[in-house]
């Protein structure tokens, strides 16, 4: 070697180890590479792109290193750090002034790029833009301008991470050739099925498809069948899908399976040990006629101007530790997912319907929140403490209502008597503090042999359902209280008041209506409980309530507590349900942590509360998916009718009318409207006429026909009826009140 490249060797040596980053590699690695800081700085300080062999000299890389390094920068382009350019230079994705974006695709073909970083505008992504990605995919993204509506448009210059590799959908043959077409309706391209790739299908049959080759600028995706679910209309099916569609783990794992059942089947002598006796004491839980799983018991007595209230929760971390198969199970699925007629359960049926349901007659373990309240619903104090209990009585709603009004002569009465007169007590502590509660009507669907809808109807709640959740509002309170107190993390319930654009939007539309909500810039859940309440009976009530209700954001778990607007609780938590939600395990773990003087490690909360949060709307979506296609399917034999209803929803391209009787939604699309031209008025809630002055707003009465029911897209499509064809108007539905949860 010439004493040139010596030189020049030995300057590179030297430049790596200037890495200020070089110390924490070497505790991660024997060999360490230069940190991807660093590589952004040499990448910065030359201002110019440079070839994976350039930037690979410059940093001494040897040749045994050479397939790392260009690891670490393909995990760097996955990232969005680099880009790596179509000529193979390494560019700084910051220099090209790109943005990391999630593509958010739409039914109709165009998409949005969610930015990563927060308060960064969404970007429009037009449909041939679209064409190179599925809804999901991780984006790297250039602004070119704007549209017609003043939005960002943008143009797709690398996709870092592909977020499809399987969908579900129903498979056809074309002209000679086979596609998909997804369920997901975001996922706007259909699937070319590769040659043979069928896999036995039959056209229009519901099929699982791998994605071979991704979609780009001059291809649709490309797959092949992986598996074939069944007919379109067979019973179950739209539970099948809505898995699939929204990823949900239903199948346990092996280990999960195994360990559930090598759990014991019963308390064992030695699992007393640490626990109070509780068994003589006379616990009862109250559920539905249908629950299958017990996860709370209550008893309340009188005690020196006031109530003590025993709230037994199952101990299922007794049974499910930290990292085992049940522990990995669970929090991937972070919460049961309740399906008409079918349970996707958070832990295997041997422990949420066996020992760790608090089933009649039987020991179990559980934790127990042993409160003091005052005759005016204060919690003067509390215990945690962990026990061994034995239910004296499984009961249900509408049976103890029906004691608690009528009497009977069951030997739980007096203690159920005792358990209301204590409700009555923190209701109004409930009221004095402010929180939120709303009339609604909540329905449940009854189905017929074939498992199709026969009717839907009204949920008739009473004050056995407040009963126990007041109860168990209560123990979540103090649950919360005890780990601030004691200075250990866990997931907090949190719920915050309205942001300033969505307060500016409800203020607008109170006042075209005479109304005010108190509070200025910063008002309390006092204030909106105030004005929900100076609403109630008003003809216009179902609107302002679901104004208000939109006003507000979505609550979430989080690590740092900021409080539960809507409940009006300063700290809140979920610790009654560890059965079917996770968060409310890993508070069991911290408050049994706290209780033994250790610490409970979960790893990361922030992330624990993202993922608990995501699995939560997750379950919602596919549940609601379920009940939208099982609706539209009971609305085919109804083409036709005429029904009235309300208009529950308002957007630019139409308005969405609640039928009475039947409480099913569907959409009157602004074309129907009549012949006119209809504007959209986002802040009053109202799509009005131009020339005729018609005005469609939220809580408006409507007569319609139903004339679509399309399953493939779950949605039902309405006509307007002339008055002079319009039938008479049902009754109104029952109303119950609702909960911020």
């Amino acid at each position: 070697m010439s004493m040139p490249s010596k030189q020049k060797k030995q300057k590179n040596a030297s430049l790596r180890l200037q890495d200020p980053h070089l110390e924490r590699e070497k505790l991660k690695y024997d060999n360490p590479l230069p940190s991807r800081e660093f590589v952004i700085q040499l990448l910065t300080e030359q201002g110019v792109p440079l070839w994976p062999d350039e930037l690979a000299q410059m940093l001494d890389i040897k040749k045994d290193e050479f397939r790392y390094f260009e690891r670490r920068l393909q995990a760097m382009e996955r990232s969005g750090e680099i880009i790596i350019n179509r000529k193979g230079a390494i560019c700084v994705a910051e220099k090209l002034e790109l943005i990391k974006c999630k593509v958010s695709g739409h039914r109709d073909g165009y998409g949005f790029a969610i930015p990563e970083e927060a308060g960064v505008e969404d970007i429009f992504l037009s449909e041939r833009e679209m064409h190179k990605v599925l809804h999901g995919d991780r984006v790297m993204v250039s602004i070119t301008g704007t549209d017609k509506r003043g939005r960002n448009e943008g143009r797709i210059v690398e996709v870092l991470e592909r977020a499809v590799q399987k969908l579900v959908g129903r498979i056809y043959l074309s002209r000679g050739v086979w596609l998909m077409v997804a369920e997901d309706k975001r996922i706007n391209q259909d699937i070319l099925i590769e040659p043979g790739g069928e896999g036995g299908a039959q056209h229009g049959q519901v099929v699982i498809v791998e994605i071979s080759s991704q979609p780009d600028s001059y291809r649709q995706p490309i797959g092949r069948v992986v598996d074939i679910l069944g007919n379109y209309a067979d019973p179950g099916m739209e539970i099948e899908i809505a898995l699939r569609q929204h990823d949900l783990p239903h199948v346990f794992s092996d280990a999960a399976v195994e360990q559930a059942q090598e759990t014991p089947k019963k308390v064992r002598k030695s699992d007393h040990k640490g626990r109070e006796d509780l068994r003589e004491l006379p616990l009862v839980t109250i559920d539905s006629e249908t629950a299958r799983d017990f996860d709370d018991a209550v008893f309340a007595e009188r005690v020196d101007n006031g109530y003590r209230l025993v709230v037994a929760i199952a101990d299922v971390s007794h049974y499910v530790k930290p990292g085992d198969a049940l522990d990995q199970d669970a929090v991937e699925r972070g919460t049961s997912v309740y399906f008409p007629r079918r349970v996707i359960p958070m832990l295997p049926e041997a422990l949420s319907n066996g020992i760790c349901s608090l089933n009649p007659d039987v020991e179990r373990l559980c934790m127990v929140c042993d409160m003091q309240i005052s005759a005016k619903g204060e919690v003067k104090q509390y215990r945690f403490y962990p026990a061994v209990m034995q239910s004296k009585a499984r009961l249900t709603y509408n049976a103890v209502w029906d004691w608690l009004q009528h009497g009977s002569d069951h030997p739980m009465l007096p203690n159920l008597q005792t358990l209301y007169s204590l409700f009555k007590v923190l209701l109004a502590a409930r009221e004095e503090r402010g929180a939120i509660e709303f009339d609604s009507t909540e329905t449940q669907m009854v189905f017929n042999e074939s498992g199709k809808i026969d009717k839907i109807v009204p949920v008739v709640r009473n004050d056995a359902h407040r009963l126990i959740e007041e109860c168990m509002l209560a123990a979540n309170v103090c649950a919360a209280d005890f780990l601030l107190k004691h200075e250990h993390p866990c997931l907090f319930r949190v719920h915050e008041g309205p942001t300033p654009e969505k307060l500016e939007n409800l203020n607008t539309y109170l006042k075209l209506v005479g109304l005010a909500l108190g509070g200025g810039e910063t008002p309390t859940a006092k204030d909106y409980a105030k004005l929900a309440e100076q609403i109630h009976g008003r003809p216009d009530a179902p609107v302002l309530q679901t104004m208000l209700l939109r006003s507000m954001q979505q609550a979430l778990y989080s690590p740092d507590n900021i409080g539960h607007f809507g409940l009006a609780y300063d700290a809140y938590t979920h610790f009654t349900s560890p059965i079917r939600r996770y968060p409310d395990l890993l508070v069991h773990r911290s408050i049994k942590a706290v209780l033994a003087g250790r610490h409970y490690k979960a790893g990361k909360w922030s992330q624990l509360g993202e993922h608990c949060s995501m699995t939560e709307r997750r379950a919602d979506d596919a549940s609601r998916d379920v009940e939208s296609w099982l609706k539209t399917y009971y609305m085919r034999d109804k083409i036709g009718e005429v029904f009235t209803g309300e208009i529950s929803a308002v957007t630019s391209f139409g308005v969405f009318v609640l039928l009475d009787g039947i409480y099913v939604e569907g959409l009157l699309h602004i074309s129907e409207l009549g012949k006119d031209y209809f504007h959209y008025r986002k802040d009053i809630q109202a799509i009005i006429g131009e020339k005729s002055g018609a005005r469609y707003q939220l809580g408006s009465r409507l007569t319609v026909k139903v004339v679509r029911a399309d399953l493939e897209s779950s949605r039902i499509d309405f006509v307007l009826v002339p008055e002079f064809e319009a039938a008479a108007e049902a009754k109104p539905a029952a109303k119950k009140k609702r909960k911020v949860s």
